[in-house]
């Protein structure tokens, strides 16, 4: 570790694990409570359970990418980070407020909940993923502020890199586009239009830009290649992705009451979204048989290429396969969006998270790398949580494209809870592959704590080849 104030990392990333181990448990209680309705019934219902599930995914997302920040901003900028004790305030401020927000939401009733909050005031509580009570909401502005001035000012002060400026401009649009969700129409159609503007630009904008500056961080590191390799592959990733993640935002905007040439543009620009997936997977694939270096840290190259190829296959196909308006029409809200969705957010979000805090957190404690019985711990870890990922997504496939032919498309469509009882099979299924998945979690985390042989240092592939000749 290069830099005092990179250890500050060490907390944000401690705090995504432990709020990404909740995530996966309140994934389990809902999973199984889709086949044993009353399961834990009236203690944590479904819609509170499913509003945990998904607002613990989006903060501990949030944490890692700060975390991630505050360990490569100092690096690539070459000098400490600018106000380490900022970092640590705004990390108590921020890790309080969701604390009590989940705590609310577990505890007390959610109209109650709104009530004690003063929502009334600036009502902004009700909608999916912006559950959030308003002043929790303006909390996460507050963090969101100081956490860009930090960095911005550390990286103002210091080197400026291809990477260091591509993540300012990723946390800078995560910051601005959460402002949307403060703006709650009257209007239906207005409401879901710009409720969007949150969502979707987060997750297929700005956040493709925080993923793609991460991922060429950690491959820098690991393989010696060439930075200005990587930051050429690094432009046109982030452009494509930007020209196709924004124009792309129609394709939620199909059958909400917009315009009808949304349909057109919403189609098209979808149609794009895989191309900037498919890129980053050459972009890895190409930087590690290149590599001049073979790091000690196995287990973070594996996770660096598992993020691009499982990227592309849930953000890229899955989402392609029912972003086109013709199909949308039968498979919106179905269980085929809720198979995208799971494997879109493990593949870019929650696997480059990992891949970072795989190939820092070893730096932090003071060694290169994990010793190597931790590492094949965590390439079985890997390969639990990656191949139960991708049954997940194929159950609720199978399930969704049964539900689309019952409910939708069929000459006599049954009616949704009557269809729901016919998916149980899937669901059992996919209850089955979660918990494999929450095996595979329990393993990441005991990784760290494995005791066995250290590995060698890092060895210069060209400085071998050089001596030998």
């Amino acid at each position: 570790m290069k830099y005092q104030s990179q250890s500050i990392a060490r907390l944000y990333f401690i705090a995504a694990i432990a709020l990404f181990i909740g995530q996966i448990l309140f994934g389990v209680t809902m999973g199984l409570q889709y086949v044993w309705g009353d399961f834990l019934f009236p203690a944590i219902p479904f819609n509170v359970a499913r509003m945990v599930h998904t607002n613990l995914l989006i903060v501990w997302l949030l944490f890692g990418f700060m975390g991630a920040a505050y360990y490569l901003i100092p690096e690539e900028s070459e000098r400490e980070l600018f106000a380490p004790w900022l970092a640590k305030l705004m990390f108590w401020i921020f890790l309080v407020a969701g604390a009590l927000t989940i705590l609310g939401y577990l505890l007390v009733p959610y109209a109650t909940l709104a009530e004690m909050t003063m929502d009334d005031l600036l009502p902004t509580m009700g909608r999916e993923f912006l559950e959030q009570p308003t002043i929790t909401k303006i909390g996460i502005v507050i963090v969101a502020l100081a956490f860009l001035f930090n960095i911005g000012m550390t990286i103002l002060t210091g080197r400026k890199t291809v990477i260091n400026l591509v993540l300012l401009t990723g946390l800078t649009g995560l910051a601005v586009f959460f402002l949307f969700a403060f703006y709650v129409p009257d209007n239906l159609v207005l409401d879901k239009y710009f409720w969007w503007f949150v969502v979707h630009l987060w997750v297929e904008g700005v956040w493709e830009l925080i993923m793609a500056s991460m991922l060429a961080y950690v491959l820098i590191k690991v393989t010696g290649v060439d930075r200005e390799v990587i930051e050429k592959w690094l432009y046109i990733i982030i452009a494509m992705a930007l020209i196709s993640g924004l124009v792309g935002t129609g394709h939620h905007f199909f059958w909400i009451g917009t315009p009808d040439y949304w349909q057109w543009l919403g189609s098209i620009f979808s149609a794009l979204e895989p191309i900037p997936f498919f890129m980053m997977t050459l972009f890895a694939f190409n930087v590690v048989n290149k590599r001049r270096r073979n790091h000690p840290n196995k287990a973070a190259v594996l996770w660096a290429l598992g993020t691009a190829v499982m990227a592309f296959l849930g953000a890229g196909v899955w989402g392609f396969l029912h972003t086109l308006a013709p199909v949308n029409f039968y498979t919106h809200g179905t269980q085929i969006t809720a198979a995208h969705g799971h494997m879109a957010f493990y593949g870019a979000y929650v696997m480059v998270n990992l891949t970072v805090i795989s190939y820092a957190m070893p730096i932090i404690r003071g060694k290169q790398a994990n010793n190597e019985r931790a590492q094949v711990i965590e390439m079985w870890s890997f390969w639990l949580m990656t191949v139960s990922m991708v049954f997940i997504t194929l159950f609720l496939t199978g399930a969704g494209i049964l539900q689309v032919y019952l409910q939708r498309y069929s000459e006599a469509p049954l009616p949704f809870i009557v269809v729901q009882e016919k998916l149980a099979l899937f669901y059992w299924l996919r209850e089955f592959a979660g918990l494999v998945f929450l095996v595979g979690l329990i393993l990441y985390v005991y990784s760290f704590f494995a005791k066995g042989k250290e590995v060698e240092i890092v060895e210069d592939l060209d400085m071998k080849k050089a001596v030998t000749s």
